[in-house]
């Protein structure tokens, strides 16, 4: 299995200015504008006035740029657009009615359709489906039909009337322009301000300073994390999955282990392998402007004591984890992704052997994303991993790699309705599947206490007798961990 190529990292990067919502909006924006006026540059001057024009909208593009209004306060957006249309009635319907149809064929057809059967084999006839999962989407992409269209017909809307009234040689209502942002501006911060309340709370101090001392020479040889991507909780416990059953019922299993927020899959494993918030590690989407975290990482703990991690997943997580990620091709059929992904994890741990070793399966949130987490294809792309999972612990067993490694399974975050969606923490994202086992993880243990992702690292880092990432906040999760005792 080839890795992700140069160019691939490229592409990644860049589809992210489409894929991510607040990239979106303003190329988007831009974009339809253009193309709607295209035929009137015919002279320097209409140009001016275009981009003058532009200059006159650039403080809403910032307003939404900083507010996300995510889940219910989307359909706030469309008060600020009914407010609009009061004062300056005079809509141009032709360009809105363009830019809807640009925005469901981007969606719909280049994305839902082309994009997916070019990248992982889904039908031609996949918007079909896709259209439906649209409209009903939810999280911080560019997908969320029902969070784009209000903030890009108030875009276009407030931009035509500049640019209509600079053509027409009259002068622009700055004064009038400017109250309008004012409202905008404190609405979006009241919503925001007094509604928004469900993110998850962050754990205040460190791990190091809080944490249980770490065992000198740790417990485990090694510690094996299978990330599920996308495996959503309800859903999974649907499906049929005796293997993984088989590891949850045997160990340890945490029943409200929660994701971070933006639950974006970047975001998540960056939350995970650090120990922290994205307020501190400093990655906040799948969009990362800035390479690298900005703090330590569980790799950079385990060189303190001479071990070494290796992490496997696609090239978009080389942005947060830098080169101690082995990338693999997402370009690839959704029936073989997860296949794949195996092959070359039994490849790593046979050439390379690192004491940490983190692998990311891909298919079902592919399947998710473009077929919906609804449907049967998703529920079977849940028990093909579980069947893939088995074959990869046989494999390491019959290695002698597992006889004192513990195995963590987990998602990164689960899928909401509509393309998979999974960001603003909607039904189905908050809470994963979160289960330990191995020699010294208990056995047949439940945790119904909340706990989050955070804690990961933390707890590999006890494990493994490494010292505690840097800025890591996570609780140790000393539930699973057998007393001495009971070792004995």
């Amino acid at each position: 299995m080839k890795s992700a190529s140069k160019f691939e990292k490229f592409a990644a990067r860049s589809w992210n200015l489409l894929n991510e919502g607040k990239p979106f909006t303003p190329i988007f924006t831009v974009g339809t504008m253009v193309l709607f006026h295209l035929g009137e540059f015919g002279s320097p001057d209409s140009l001016v006035e275009f981009l003058l024009a532009f200059l006159t909208v650039l403080p809403l593009f910032i307003i939404y740029f900083i507010y996300d209004f995510p889940l219910f306060l989307r359909n706030y957006l469309w008060i600020p657009f009914i407010v609009f249309v009061v004062v300056w009635p005079e809509l141009n319907i032709n360009l809105l009615l363009f830019a809807a149809g640009l925005y469901f064929f981007f969606t719909v057809f280049f994305w839902g359709t082309l994009y997916y059967h070019l990248r992982i084999g889904t039908s031609w006839l996949n918007f079909t489906r896709f259209w439906k999962l649209v409209l009903k989407n939810s999280d911080s992409t560019s997908g969320n039909a029902q969070e784009q269209l209000p903030k890009v017909f108030l875009l276009l809307s407030l931009w035509e009337l500049s640019f209509r009234t600079l053509t027409a040689g009259a002068n622009l209502p700055f004064f009038d322009i400017a109250i309008f942002y004012g409202f905008v501006l404190l609405f979006a911060f009241i919503l925001h301000r007094y509604l928004f309340d469900w993110k998850p709370k962050a754990y205040e101090g460190y791990t190091k300073d809080a944490g249980p001392e770490v065992p000198e020479n740790g417990l485990s040889d090694k510690v094996i994390v299978i990330v599920i991507d996308g495996m959503r909780k309800e859903r999974f416990y649907e499906a049929n999955t005796p293997f993984l059953d088989q590891l949850k019922e045997n160990g340890t299993e945490y029943l409200n282990m929660e994701t971070v927020y933006p639950a974006r899959t970047v975001v998540c494993f960056s939350s995970m392998f650090t120990g922290t918030y994205p307020f501190e590690h400093g990655i906040k989407s799948n969009m990362v402007y800035k390479l690298g975290v900005n703090t330590e990482t569980i790799f950079d703990s385990l060189r303190k004591v001479g071990k070494r991690g290796r992490l496997l997943g696609i090239a978009h997580l080389v942005d947060a984890m830098g080169s101690d990620v082995e990338t693999v091709t997402a370009v690839m059929h959704k029936d073989k992704a997860d296949t794949n992904m195996l092959a070359r994890a039994r490849k790593i741990m046979d050439e390379q052997d690192p004491d940490l070793f983190i692998v990311q399966m891909i298919g079902t949130d592919q399947v998710g994303h473009s077929r919906g987490v609804l449907y049967d294809d998703y529920i079977e792309k849940i028990e093909e991993a579980d069947a893939l999972v088995q074959e990869f612990v046989q494999w390491l067993e019959s290695e002698g790699k597992m006889e004192n490694t513990t195995l963590v399974v987990c998602a990164d975050h689960g899928q909401a309705d509509g393309i998979g969606g999974h960001g603003h923490l909607d039904e189905g994202e908050r809470f994963v599947p979160f289960f330990m086992h191995g020699p010294h993880i208990a056995k047949g243990n439940k945790v119904q206490e909340k706990h989050s992702l955070v804690s990961l690292a933390p707890t590999i880092s006890y494990l493994m007798g490494a010292p505690y990432p840097a800025n890591s906040r996570g609780k140790v999760l000393m539930d699973a961990i057998k007393a001495e005792k009971d070792e004995k």
